[in-house]
């Protein structure tokens, strides 16, 4: 007879092409998850997935077998949650994390419309999932989805970064691709990190090649990158939710070809995924950016 634990895993691997990542998010050992997925394939008698050195990819069995299964797992998940979240305490106050120019831009504006009581914290997509983790938060707002059991990611929003420099910079006026590279990488930079966010991922996505730059200046705040950027201190990323609430108007856009896409999501705790006070939040940041 079948283990409906059996199908659960089988839903989890195939969501993430891996035993060993489905067994971290359905808090297993791997070998114990192997041996679900080898007990279903012998009760259906054909194989699910099709292995190779580095991913597993759905047979067309296993891909029929998802499409069936699925929706009633979710389902049954779902009713249980619902079962669980009514016998769960109430929260009175959210314990919100995001990033401090985030929620300076985005959230703060409108915080005395909220109906919810808020304690928020700022710091780096790592150390807001680490409070998550440690349950001193109760929804983060993160750039960065990892793998963690026991938490879940939601969509929220695409931010565009672009690339800005002083209103009176005099930019190479060129079509070439090789060539905007070239003096882009002869300016000074400002980093919000030495590791160069954003602005290594423009080069990657743009020129296919990893920056060959040194920051000037490192400031871990995108409001003050931007002033420094105005008073001529050097060229940096900013996104565009930034600029768009900027009044000095001393930097400019450059090369908007070369904007770069970064997706944003909450992050909560699967304990927690069915209390209203977690949904109320979540619709209410999303009106309002």
């Amino acid at each position: 007879m079948v283990d409906f634990e059996w199908y659960r895993s089988f839903c989890t691997i195939y969501k993430h092409n891996s035993v060993s990542e489905a067994a971290k998010v359905r808090i297993m050992t791997q070998p114990a998850m192997s041996q679900h997925l080898a007990s279903l394939e012998a009760e259906v008698g054909e194989q699910l997935f099709i292995r190779t050195s580095r991913k597993l990819f759905p047979t067309e069995r296993g891909k029929e077998l998802y499409s069936e299964v699925a929706p009633l797992i979710e389902s049954l998940e779902e009713t249980t949650m619902n079962f669980k979240a009514a016998s769960l305490p109430a929260l009175t106050v959210i314990k919100l994390g995001a990033a401090h120019e985030f929620y300076t831009e985005k959230i703060l504006p409108r915080l005395h419309t909220y109906n919810i009581r808020t304690i928020s914290s700022f710091g780096t997509a790592d150390q807001l999932l680490e409070l998550l983790k440690e349950d001193k938060l109760d929804l983060v707002i993160t750039s960065k989805k990892y793998q963690i059991p026991g938490i879940e990611y939601v969509k929220l929003m695409d931010e565009q970064f672009v690339m800005v420099a002083p209103g009176d910079c005099e930019i190479r006026d060129t079509d070439d691709l090789e060539l905007k590279e070239q003096w882009l990488s002869m300016q000074h930079w400002i980093s919000y990190g030495a590791d160069l966010p954003i602005i290594r991922r423009i080069w990657r996505e743009h020129f296919t090649k990893r920056p060959q730059i040194r920051p000037a200046h490192i400031i871990p705040d995108l409001r003050l990158i931007l002033t420094a950027v105005g008073n001529g201190a050097g060229l940096s990323v900013i996104p565009t939710y930034i600029l768009e609430n900027s009044v000095d108007g001393k930097a400019k856009v450059i090369y908007e070809d070369l904007k770069v896409k970064n997706e944003l999501f909450f992050a909560y705790k699967l304990k927690h995924k069915q209390l209203p006070q977690i949904h109320e939040m979540m619709i209410r940041i999303r009106e309002d950016v």
